[in-house]
């Protein structure tokens, strides 16, 4: 049923009685005389009230001229503006804290923005499939919103400068520096990806690896890799004290005697652990 908009707007508590009016005419003229018809879908339904609806609609006033149709025609269809481009999308919003590493939590996930607003207070905007996130009535970051717990969502340009280095190496070309080096460097490179639930996680101490490389010979480091490899210690703090302490110039014997004393594992620290910073 059409309700001149303008009127409607204008409503107040003496009006309800029109409004309760208007809905007795659809229950009327346009329900009961349909009470008896056996309708086999919602379409077939909906056709024959929008029939019935539309002779309501046309039907003249008693007491005015006009109808409501004529009314809609000459008030409202010419206030009326175009739909929005999008439809209407629920949404939740909460108020959250930036961590220090630049990333929101919402939901038992994790969401970036730009570097510069870690500790800072911040709005998230959530609807089904998206996250925003605003600061200072501004919009500062917007992401697919993801239902994994635990999971990062992290956008390259929210990094600062050092970590969007590490987004320069995959894993295949992280392996392929290694085996520039030598086959147990490869191979140490491989096992350090290999063993993390994600291979990004190892990213760091492949790139520790490669500082490295800049402080010792390719032969010490290939040395060092092997000797790593062979305790099983894949890690970048492992080959670090392995040369450190120049262990991969220490022969080893193919079968240890029973009772013999470990020179290397990577779970033991050498004695410049605590002032170096841990990768």
């Amino acid at each position: 049923m059409l309700l001149p908009a303008q009127h409607h707007l204008q409503l107040k508590a003496y009006d309800k009685a029109k409004v309760e009016s208007a809905v007795l005419q659809v229950e009327r003229q346009v329900m009961a005389p349909l009470r008896n018809r056996t309708f086999f879908s919602i379409a077939e339904a909906n056709a024959a009230y929008r029939e019935r609806l539309a002779l309501l609609n046309a039907r003249p006033f008693e007491k005015m001229t006009g109808s409501r149709l004529s009314l809609f025609e000459n008030l409202d269809r010419p206030a009326l503006r175009p739909l929005p481009a999008r439809p209407y999308e629920f949404a939740l919003w909460k108020r959250a804290r930036v961590n220090i590493d630049y990333h929101v939590q919402v939901d038992y996930a994790f969401y970036s923005v730009p570097y510069q607003l870690a500790r800072s207070e911040v709005e998230v905007r959530l609807s089904q499939g998206t996250l925003e996130i605003f600061h200072g009535g501004k919009r500062v970051a917007s992401h697919r919103r993801t239902q994994a717990r635990g999971e990062f969502v992290t956008a390259a340009e929210h990094m600062p400068a050092s970590h969007r280095r590490h987004l320069e190496w995959t894993p295949s070309r992280l392996v392929s520096w290694g085996e520039s080096v030598g086959p147990q460097t490869g191979a140490l490179v491989a096992g350090i990806l290999e063993r993390r639930p994600h291979p990004e996680q190892g990213y760091r101490s492949c790139l520790g690896l490669m500082r490295l490389a800049r402080d010792y010979s390719p032969e010490r480091l290939e040395a060092a890799a092997g000797r790593a490899v062979t305790a099983g210690a894949y890690s970048f703090k492992a080959v670090k004290n392995i040369l450190s302490r120049g262990l991969e110039k220490v022969t080893v014997p193919e079968q240890e005697p029973e009772g013999a004393l470990v020179l290397f594992h990577e779970h033991l620290r050498g004695s410049d652990y605590y002032r170096e910073e841990a990768l």
